[in-house]
């Protein structure tokens, strides 16, 4: 029945989503798992950007980051996610042209602009432990909006650049993307056209676009890790190293994901690998970046207590009058 309806509302130029839920026994779980993840990163990402811009004491430039970094991933998640979910709920797998090209450029431009954030950020750090004296002026007010400028710049001309190119193409055939949203390579596979050197030039974008910030990553925490090093304190050693560890391990996972679908020759992998390794950098790094970069934080526990304790203290007065 769901295919006969689907049949008879897609048009010719609709695409169709094999997704993630393919399997009857485990879709269920896997809808809940994912609703989940999606409520929980809207909320820790909201709270981060709340706290940031209602405390003083969040005022900084590493906060300010953080907090565009939120904006980023609750903007992210939400070009995917809920499509995918409404989608299952109806039973429906289609998408339009128009939508699908839609979705393609803004996922390329958050992520785009996601991939040069993180490797700033990591430049932030780096000067606030081994350049602590220089940190108000590397880092000043203008610095940090040129950050955010430069991210968003960088994002957006990938987006710009790649997505008229990606969706030009004739798309003849089959129709069924394997994939759970309008990713270029698994776009790229119905096109009935030599993508030879469009795909080098996507390998180039790819090697700017994620081995320089990574690469921006890696040395930056190399060199927090050897000043840490060679503090004197111990706890201090400790508490840095798990920090620098955490931070390490989401970007690791974001990056390295993103590489192994877009960097490694197609007959390295299957359609049903990329998806799974879409997952961890669409799906679960917008929810793991709030709780690894803030929320574990001891100056963002402290901006919610005193949240709360002022709403707290609203609610007795409000109770008082009356």
């Amino acid at each position: 029945m769901v295919g006969a309806t689907e049949g008879h509302n897609t048009s010719s130029t609709d695409f169709i989503f094999l997704g993630l839920f393919t399997r009857e026994e485990t879709s269920g779980l896997l809808f809940a798992t994912i609703s989940a993840i999606f409520l929980t990163s809207l909320l820790s990402n909201g709270i981060m950007i709340f706290l940031i811009h209602t405390d003083s004491h969040l005022h900084t430039p590493m906060y300010f980051l953080l907090s565009h970094l939120s904006l980023i991933d609750m903007m992210y998640i939400s070009t995917i996610v809920p499509k995918m979910l409404v989608d299952y709920m109806l039973g429906q797998r289609s998408i339009s042209f128009v939508a699908c090209t839609v979705q393609h450029f803004l996922y390329l431009t958050l992520v785009g602009a996601e991939f040069f954030l993180l490797g700033l950020m990591a430049y932030d750090r780096y000067v606030a432990i081994c350049h602590p004296l220089r940190y108000p002026v590397l880092l000043s007010r203008r610095v940090c909006w040129m950050i955010i400028a430069g991210s968003w710049f960088g994002g957006s001309l990938d987006g710009f650049l790649l997505t008229p190119i990606t969706m030009s193409f004739p798309f003849c055939g089959s129709r069924e993307i394997h994939h759970f949203f309008c990713e270029a390579p698994a776009v790229l596979s119905l096109a009935c056209a030599d993508t030879a050197l469009y795909e080098m030039v996507m390998y180039v974008c790819c090697v700017l676009m994620l081995l320089i910030p990574f690469s921006v990553v890696i040395t930056s925490y190399a060199r927090i890790l050897t000043t840490v090093y060679l503090m004197s304190s111990v706890e201090g050693r400790k508490k840095a190293f798990a920090t620098c560890s955490s931070h390490m391990l989401v970007v690791t996972l974001f990056y390295g994901a993103a590489m192994y679908t877009y960097m490694l020759p197609h007959s390295y992998h299957t359609p049903a690998q990329d998806k799974v390794f879409s997952v961890f950098y669409t799906i679960l790094t917008p929810m793991l970046n709030p709780i690894i970069y803030s929320l574990r934080n001891k100056d963002v526990a402290g901006a919610l207590r005193r949240v709360l304790a002022r709403i707290r203290f609203s609610q007795q007065v409000s109770g008082e009058a009356f």
